[in-house]
């Protein structure tokens, strides 16, 4: 009889067999900076997650350095909203003091910013409309602006989110025209619209007030549409791809994970986030246990890069068991 169990005889043992580890230098931790001062706001459907104004993102910054987490996910929160979502290419709006704040404060935290407009425009779209329906190309135009905008603030990854047609090019192009050729695109490559990013809608303000982004971000139904739009963005420049959600899309992420050898980013949302904390909180899960086998979850399926609200969690734990 061949005995598998053999492997499984005790605690170090099955360390030496594993397959797959998650390290902190996988993580990247989102935060969301918000236009103002004194804010340490929570968000209430997002146990643990913060709004923060500069004057006290510290607080965080000086948290993500001490458990050495590599990269953070940068996302504003203006005062004012237009239309065209003007603050989100503004040098002076919130994610531009925001991004040279922490440069200035934290040279080696390499900071990836959103780049879309649907935090910045007052209908909470991702892009120009016109008759209730987003402007593609129109919208082109304006996140060029913002990704310039923000790699002359200091970001070092522009994460283009809006799945717009041909943004990645568009965006590199506007990079490499303004000098900012070794600038990396993370490009949201397949998008899909889900009903898991409810709790971040909360903590982005960014719900759009009216229809839905079915017409731009990805049917859920469809996995080889998202090998294409993976495909497409490495075409077009992207330097990472990222799959969104996570847990979900386990099947697409390992489908794309197995057909190229580009880094590959996965966000776990602030839906399945959520999902977990009420679920601790009510004392129907072992918090620790089921996060850290998503994590594993999502790396085994392929991912080299993790974007998760838990990170500050899984990196103390991470460095708790070394």
């Amino acid at each position: 009889m061949f005995r598998m169990r053999r492997l499984r005889v005790n605690e170090t043992m099955r360390r030496l067999v594993r397959e797959t580890k998650v390290s902190v230098d996988d993580l990247v931790c989102p935060i969301f900076v918000k236009e103002g001062n004194d804010i340490k706001e929570p968000v209430d459907s997002m146990p643990g997650i913060y709004q923060w104004s500069i004057d006290r993102i510290d607080e965080e910054l000086d948290v993500i350095s001490k458990l050495n987490i590599p990269a953070i996910l940068l996302f504003g929160i203006p005062k004012k909203k237009d239309e065209l979502g003007s603050e989100a290419y503004n040098d002076e709006g919130i994610v531009q003091k925001a991004i040279r704040h922490i440069k200035e404060k934290n040279k080696d935290l390499l900071v990836i910013a959103d780049v879309c407009l649907c935090e910045y425009t007052s209908h909470g779209h991702c892009g120009v409309v016109h008759d209730h329906d987003v402007d593609n190309d129109e919208t082109l135009e304006l996140l060029g602006k913002m990704a310039v905008s923000v790699a002359k603030a200091g970001a070092d990854i522009i994460a283009p989110s809006d799945m717009m047609d041909g943004r990645v090019e568009f965006i590199r192009k506007a990079l490499d025209d303004n000098g900012f050729v070794n600038r990396s695109i993370m490009a949201y490559s397949a998008k899909f619209a889900s009903a898991y990013y409810g709790p971040f809608r909360d903590a982005a303000d960014s719900a759009p007030s009216f229809g839905d982004r079915k017409t731009y971000q990805m049917d859920y139904c469809n996995g080889k549409e998202a090998i294409r739009e993976c495909f497409s963005d490495i075409d077009e420049g992207a330097d990472i791809i990222m799959v969104k959600p996570g847990l979900a899309y386990l099947d697409v992420l390992k489908s794309i994970s197995e057909q190229t050898e580009y880094p590959l980013a996965v966000y776990n949302v602030s839906g399945e986030y959520s999902m977990v904390k009420a679920a601790a909180r009510n004392g129907w899960i072992d918090e620790k246990r089921i996060v850290m086998e998503n994590m594993i979850a999502m790396k085994r399926a392929g991912a080299k890069i993790i974007i998760t609200y838990h990170a500050l969690d899984v990196a103390k734990w991470l460095n708790e068991s070394n």
